[in-house]
């Protein structure tokens, strides 16, 4: 169990950041039927970039804090929010699937990423007001969130076709989700797109980090 389970996170932490750990196939698919890893390491990804706006002073914290999640976790996740962005102008589910299989960058493409980028600059902004402790407490919970929504995807999705999303979906289920997840952003995405794939996946990940950013500065700062 505890082997298992132990290649399972070395999959996880392989697949979510760009930490150099040693991987093998049988890691991947151990990672793929442990939905409750995504979480894990968020726990890893988020202390770790909490720590610039623990360390530096305003600013330059939310600088150091944005240099250091895209050091961790690369820009990878947010092809999958251009491509989505793409597929958001096209209205019907058939041709939204076919956009995400295109290579080409739209309209639509560039207006979601800039949407993320800027929320998570703001974002970095409002934590940099915040005590150093809360800051990092919202910037760890952000991330929990964020890849608890990827999980609630893997065991409640269903895939577009054969590739990285339908890896998850068709090892997970809904047995398989575990603790509170970030429902709001995969149940839109679902909605429009009625199959999930590795596009899916990603931009659930920054979307839900941005929302969850700011839903907890929100509640620290008014409540």
């Amino acid at each position: 169990m505890v082997v298992a389970f132990t290649a399972a996170l070395r999959g996880g932490v392989a697949f979510l950041t760009r930490l150099p750990v040693g991987v093998d196939e049988a890691d991947w698919r151990r990672f793929q039927t442990a939905p409750a890893v995504f979480p894990l390491v968020g726990y890893l990804v988020g202390a770790a970039a909490a720590v610039p706006l623990v360390v530096l002073p305003a600013e330059a914290g939310a600088f150091g804090y944005i240099l250091a999640l895209v050091g961790l976790v690369g820009i990878a996740h947010l092809d999958g929010v251009a491509d989505l962005g793409d597929a958001a102008v096209v209205h019907d589910a058939d041709s939204r699937r076919e956009v995400l299989t295109d290579t080409t960058t739209g309209v639509g493409a560039v207006v979601a990423v800039a949407i993320v980028v800027a929320g998570l600059a703001l974002a970095g902004l409002a934590l940099a007001d915040l005590p150093a402790p809360a800051a990092a407490a919202v910037v760890v919970a952000s991330e929990v969130g964020a890849k608890l929504g990827m999980a609630t995807v893997a065991c409640l999705g269903s895939a577009s076709h054969e590739g990285l999303g339908s890896g998850f979906t068709s090892a997970a289920g809904p047995a398989l989700l575990v603790g509170p997840a970030l429902v709001a952003v995969p149940a839109a995405l679902l909605t429009g797109l009625s199959r999930v794939n590795g596009d899916v996946f990603g931009a659930v990940n920054e979307l839900g980090r941005v929302v969850a950013l700011h839903a907890g500065v929100v509640a620290w700062t008014r409540f």
